[in-house]
């Protein structure tokens, strides 16, 4: 199983999961012109993708996933919630599943889990394929024991390390807003994943990708930072998504088998 970034951030983002001969997409928050761009960096066909699927309903996670459906045939799944908001209709197929649902598309079993977000019936995804567990997690506001059960074990882990709280506070956002962002329902800051990795079984953790960095209340330097903080993470390579350009395929192997572009510790510069 290998996986790669098209982006990530508050931007767009969109996760590619590969296992076999089954290719997933985890939500699309480009336009359609922009996503067959990013597909073809990564040396991937839209046709090539058996299915999309949705975490919730915010335009930077699902504003470009009915025209990718439409015009390729490509099944949506996403929640029940998700899907009553309307703002992922006109595509050509939705399959409505429940939070915490466990399916499967081709050679993947999926585990959708709920997480506390400030969206209809948010979920993240887990992939297992061949004993090989692959968890995506970001948007969440909170760390919940639910997620912590769920997201143990797992060979690759892709993390939201959203804000530095010092960097939001400081911020020209409105009071509003960061109170949205720091809450409950807004997203995870570099301690709270730290906190997160430190309450999870890591000991199968291989690959950790930082992700959905805020470019306004986050660095790169304040998340490794954080990260030297999480101990138990240490023998597992770390890698830096952006927002201009993702990450690379990178295998999800206990032989930390990775392609020749990502190296232990590695950063991508935000874009």
């Amino acid at each position: 199983m290998r996986f790669a970034s098209l982006g990530s951030g508050s931007k767009g983002n969109a996760t590619l999961v590969s296992a076999g001969d089954t290719l997933l997409l985890v939500d699309c928050g480009f336009t359609y012109k922009e996503t067959e761009q990013r597909l073809a960096r990564l040396g991937v066909e839209a046709a090539a993708i058996d299915a999309i699927l949705v975490t919730h309903e915010h335009g930077d996670h699902c504003s470009g996933v009915a025209a990718l459906s439409k015009r390729h045939r490509i099944p949506v799944y996403l929640s029940h919630g998700t899907a009553a908001s309307g703002r992922i209709s006109g595509g050509y197929q939705q399959i409505k599943i429940n939070a915490g649902d466990v399916f499967s598309v081709g050679d993947v079993a999926i585990s959708a889990v709920p997480v506390p977000h400030d969206a209809r019936e948010p979920t993240q995804f887990i992939f297992t394929q061949n004993r090989r567990r692959l968890g995506i997690l970001t948007d969440l506001g909170s760390i919940t024991p639910h997620v912590v059960e769920a997201y143990g074990s797992c060979h690759g882990l892709l993390l939201e390390f959203n804000h530095d709280t010092e960097l939001l506070m400081r911020s020209s956002y409105p009071a509003a807003l960061k109170r949205r962002v720091g809450g409950d329902y807004g997203h995870l800051n570099n301690d709270q994943a730290v906190e997160l990795l430190s309450q999870l079984d890591t000991s199968c953790l291989n690959t950790l990708v930082a992700a959905h960095l805020s470019e306004q209340n986050n660095s790169p330097q304040h998340t490794l930072e954080a990260l030297d903080r999480a101990a138990d993470c240490h023998q597992a390579r770390v890698i830096l998504a952006c927002q201009s350009a993702g990450f690379d395929w990178v295998s999800v192997a206990d032989d930390l088998d990775v392609d020749a572009s990502v190296a232990p510790l590695t950063s991508v510069a935000m874009g």
